[in-house]
């Protein structure tokens, strides 16, 4: 395939060194790390095999031109760059395939672009930028593929094709929506909990309005599950969005937060990528993967008051002003 992936960050870097390393013809649009890029290649460092790819390197997406599929792994605060990235490089047959966290993806892309173009993945596996054009693999790596408008078709089957024949594991799903709660999960407890443990522990204990501030260091997984407080919110936040999946129909595995928690215990001491964006001083990922959950949770009238402290917390540290709806 011609594949142009946007966002190259750790997460689109590493899926497009893979597949370009498969043999497709892949072009990375690129920013800050173009000339590291263009230089030295995208090297992986992997606990399957360190490799290097040298892909097609671009700076603008009418230099890049129509692809048969485009790979997002642009972090959703960037998702206001769509209207002037994308439609360059998207055709009438282009599937166009989002990597990105949270919820609210694929709705942003189906306003640009007909809906049964648009498809999205879940990405499961530990991954780090630690220089330029050079991204960390240190666990998992499978993908779970969906369409946005509804069951796999035979264009979802061949795209995971393509990532198994990379070397991803790769699952097609007929329920994109359901996969996306059950990815929140893990998200919000983990990326949520890392990033409003700088806070320590008192603004749990005080709802007041007092200002936030971030008074000590972010914790990696496997410091917060080493305290028994810390183990006991993420628990809870992983119960209320099961119950707000369940109340909007989805369905989740038995005992999926226990299972959860003892996957987590198993990544070590594990950075996500909202503790990263925060230490880095980055725009948080807020609005797909906390208020939008939150307010979905709302309008299915499930009480979710850890996730509402959560939020709170978040919001101040990143000082946007919590949402009120």
């Amino acid at each position: 395939m011609n594949i142009t992936v946007v966002g190259c960050g750790a997460l689109g870097s590493y899926y497009g060194a893979c597949l370009q390393r498969a043999g497709h013809t892949v072009t990375f649009l690129l920013r800050s790390d173009f000339e590291a890029v263009r230089a030295q290649g995208v090297r992986i460092r992997s606990l399957n095999g360190d490799f290097t790819v040298h892909p097609r390197c671009v700076r603008s997406p009418e230099e890049a031109g129509i692809a048969e599929l485009v790979l997002i792994g642009l972090k959703t605060t960037a998702n206001d760059q769509f209207p002037r990235l994308l439609p360059p490089l998207v055709g009438p047959h282009t599937a166009v395939l989002t990597l990105q966290n949270g919820l609210g993806n694929e709705e942003a892309l189906a306003a640009l672009f007909p809906a049964d173009q648009i498809l999205g993945g879940l990405c499961f596996v530990c991954l780090n930028r630690i220089a330029p054009g050079v991204v960390q693999h240190t666990a998992h790596g499978r993908i779970l593929l969906g369409e946005f408008a509804g069951p796999a078709a035979a264009r979802t089957n061949a795209i995971a094709s393509a990532f198994h024949t990379a070397g991803v594991p790769c699952e097609v799903t007929d329920n994109l929506a359901e996969a996306h709660w059950q990815k929140l999960v893990w998200n919000i407890a983990f990326n949520g909990l890392g990033v409003a443990s700088a806070a320590g522990h008192a603004p749990w204990i005080s709802a007041g309005p007092t200002p936030i501030s971030a008074q000590g260091i972010c914790l990696t997984t496997d410091r917060l599950l080493a305290d028994a407080d810390w183990t006991a919110r993420a628990s809870a936040l992983m119960g209320e969005v099961i119950a707000a999946a369940e109340a909007k129909g989805h369905r989740m595995p038995r005992a999926y937060a226990a299972l959860q928690i003892s996957r987590t215990r198993e990544m070590g001491a594990y950075r996500p990528s909202t503790l990263i964006d925060f230490e880095q001083g980055l725009p948080l990922e807020l609005e797909s993967l906390f208020l939008e959950p939150l307010r979905q949770a709302r309008a299915a009238g499930v009480p979710t008051p850890h996730l509402e402290r959560l939020c709170v917390i978040l919001s101040r540290l990143a000082g946007v002003r919590p949402d009120s709806g």
